[in-house]
C-alpha cells in the first residue's frame, strides 16, 4: 500500500519523470524500512536493554520486505516505455502492480499462518478494497 500511495501522491515531475518516480518509490521504501527498524529496536527494547548486533540484523532482515515491496512497482514504471506506456500509463501500471502485490502477499501470509479458506478470502478482499480506495483517490485527486 505504501508504493501505491507514493504513486498517487507523486506530483509534477521534472525532466526525468520515470526515473524520478522509480527513485521516489525505492527511497520511500528505504526510509520506511529504517523507520520500522528504529521503532522495533528502540521502541520497546530500549526500555529493557540496548539491542545487540544479532537483534539489529534480525530486525533489519525481517523488515526488509518493506523495501522489497517497492521494487515491483518501480520496475513497472521503468518498463512502461517498453510496453508503449507514457508516464501516466506507467503510473497506472505501477498502481496495479502494487495493489496486486499487496493482495497476493496478504493471502500468502494468511496461508503461511494457517488461516482457513474464508480468512484467506477475507484478507484478499480487505487488501483489495484498500487498494481500490487508493486507486479511487488517484482518480479523485487528478480530476
Amino acid at each position: 500500500m505504501l508504493a501505491a500511495s507514493v504513486v498517487v501522491g507523486a506530483g509534477t515531475f521534472g525532466t526525468f519523470p520515470r526515473l524520478e518516480l522509480v527513485l521516489l518509490l525505492l527511497l520511500t521504501g528505504v526510509v520506511f524500512w529504517i523507520a520500522h527498524v528504529h521503532a522495533h529496536l528502540f521502541g520497546a527494547r530500549l526500555a529493557q536493554r540496548p539491542p545487540d548486533l544479532a537483534v539489529v540484523r534480525r530486525v533489519c532482515r525481517e523488515e526488509w520486505t518493506i523495501v522489497k515491496a517497492a521494487v515491483p512497482p518501480a520496475v513497472a514504471v521503468g518498463v512502461g516505455p517498453l510496453l508503449g506506456l507514457d508516464v501516466q500509463g506507467g503510473q497506472w501500471l505501477a498502481l496495479s502492480v502494487a495493489v496486486s502485490g499487496q493482495v497476493g502477499w496478504s493471502v500468502a501470509a494468511a496461508r503461511q499462518a494457517g488461516a482457513p479458506g474464508r480468512l484467506l478470502v477475507l484478507s484478499a478482499l480487505v487488501n483489495l478494497v484498500l487498494g481500490l480506495v487508493i486507486l479511487a483517490s488517484k482518480l479523485w485527486l487528478k480530476h
